[in-house]
């Protein structure tokens, strides 16, 4: 029996209680394919205080809650299918204060990356993690799943930039964590434990981050490769002589379908199997000619067939539409994703073996692989057939999932790079967690939400 929605009402200012079913559809679902939202309703408070009482009122009526932020997740962790209350962090947009001595900002937790981006910008500063997402990625959900992204290589992922959270427990409580120390040797850093929780222990309201000095002159390299085996030599080689801010690649099947789809011309000559995207700051006419000399040096040897370096800002920008327009290029063909990573130093055996499992049991299936390769992270993307049904297809790519992560197992890699484990990895979640370790994390879950109403089923 669902409960009377009257008196989470009166928590709420009007207007933001939602029941109308195009509100329902939208909030309860995130961008994977394969689930149906059904949701009670659709709050959107407006601060912290209203999301305590929020998740006070869903305890005393037993009702499962599900924290929104862009909904542009990838494992369901934001799918309410099961008439939880959803909890949009949509009008908690605003950035609070700013302190530029520490480069720090503290902002509520729906505000978008690209928002917070421009604000670092407007104050000479940078806020380097993004992704294609950062249009309509929110801090919060950033932080929920530990975002990544494609400067990694260099900058790091969203828990590097995390000085401090204002968060609600599944028991209503709130918590300040670290409050934007720099140092802070009390004991267990719970800030850590939400970071990466996918909503499942509470939901964060605000967030500090620390902001980085502006790049001056990123320069990108594009690269054609002839077999991955030479990618471990590629970045060991750049590596060496300089610090790179990305080193992305992606197929010849991928780069065929982002040309016709945006009307971009091939971006060298010479067509290969693979492509690697090198980012780095220029700083000096010393480092310019070190990557030149790399790239030389990639020629002779022959782990590089060919390439094309940007000369401004612009070129940059073009040259990345080759590597950034894929998800949303391949997105009609509702891809089947897996985010998956093991250390750079064993991506080309991965790979490789994993190239061959999907030959063997997807021989009808279009596969597109691109991803991170500098930090380990791959994204393998299979495209569903026009004339196959859409379930049918999901359910042949499940049946292959656990050769795949046995592969990763062996090797010790996760079945999550960055999506998040949510409701499409959680059969999985064994491969890359031991038991005891998943163990713990139920124990830990128990501690902050006693009565299993946050984000329930999501992870476990």
């Amino acid at each position: 029996m669902q409960p009377s929605l009257d008196s989470l009402r009166n928590i709420l200012e009007p207007d933001c209680l939602l029941t109308d079913s195009d509100s329902l559809h939208q909030f309860g679902k995130d961008w994977t394919n394969q689930y149906t939202p059904a949701p009670l309703a659709i709050a959107l408070p407006k601060t912290t205080e209203q999301v305590a009482a929020i998740v006070q009122w869903a305890n005393q009526h037993s009702v499962a809650l599900v924290p929104s932020g862009g909904r542009t997740g990838l494992s369901g962790g934001a799918v309410a299918e099961q008439g939880e209350l959803v909890i949009a962090l949509d009008k908690m947009n605003q950035v609070i204060e700013f302190e530029s001595a520490t480069q720090q900002v503290k902002c509520q937790a729906g505000v978008i990356t690209e928002q917070l981006q421009q604000f670092a910008e407007e104050n000479d500063l940078y806020y380097p993690v993004d992704f294609a997402s950062s249009g309509s990625s929110q801090i919060g959900g950033n932080i929920a799943t530990n975002a990544g992204g494609i400067k990694v290589i260099r900058y790091g992922l969203t828990r590097d930039w995390v000085m401090g959270l204002t968060v609600v427990t599944g028991k209503g409580e709130v918590l300040e964590l670290n409050a934007g120390l720099i140092k802070n040797a009390t004991g267990y850093d719970l800030r850590h434990l939400f970071i990466g929780s996918e909503g499942t222990l509470g939901i964060v309201t605000e967030a500090t981050i620390k902001l980085t000095r502006q790049p001056t002159n990123l320069t990108v390299l594009l690269l054609a490769i002839p077999q991955l085996d030479k990618v471990k030599e590629l970045l060991n080689t750049f590596q060496k002589a300089i610090d790179l801010t990305a080193f992305e690649f992606f197929s010849e099947e991928a780069l065929k379908k982002v040309m016709p789809h945006h009307g971009l011309p091939r971006p060298v000559e010479t067509e290969a199997p693979f492509y690697c995207l090198l980012e780095f700051d220029a700083t000096s006419d010393d480092i310019l000619e070190k990557a030149l000399g790399c790239f030389e040096s990639g020629l002779e040897q022959e782990f590089i067939l060919d390439g094309v370096m940007s000369q401004s800002q612009q070129q940059a920008e073009e040259l990345w539409k080759y590597r950034e327009y894929i998800s949303e290029t391949i997105s009609t063909s509702r891809p089947y994703k897996n985010d998956i990573s093991v250390t750079p130093d064993k991506v080309s055996d991965f790979l490789g073996r994993v190239d061959n499992i999907v030959a063997e049991h997807y021989p009808e299936f279009e596969v597109i692989w691109f991803g991170h390769i500098g930090d380990g992270n791959l994204h393998l993307n299979i495209l569903a057939p026009d004339d196959m049904d859409y379930a049918e297809f999901v359910k042949a790519c499940e049946k292959v999932n656990p050769l795949i992560f046995e592969v990763l197992q062996e090797l010790g890699g996760s079945i999550s790079a960055e999506h998040g484990v949510g409701l499409l990895k959680k059969p999985y979640l064994n491969f890359t967690r031991t038991d005891a370790e998943i163990s713990y994390m139920k124990g830990i879950k128990a501690t902050f939400d006693p009565n299993n109403i946050m984000n329930p089923g999501k992870l476990f």
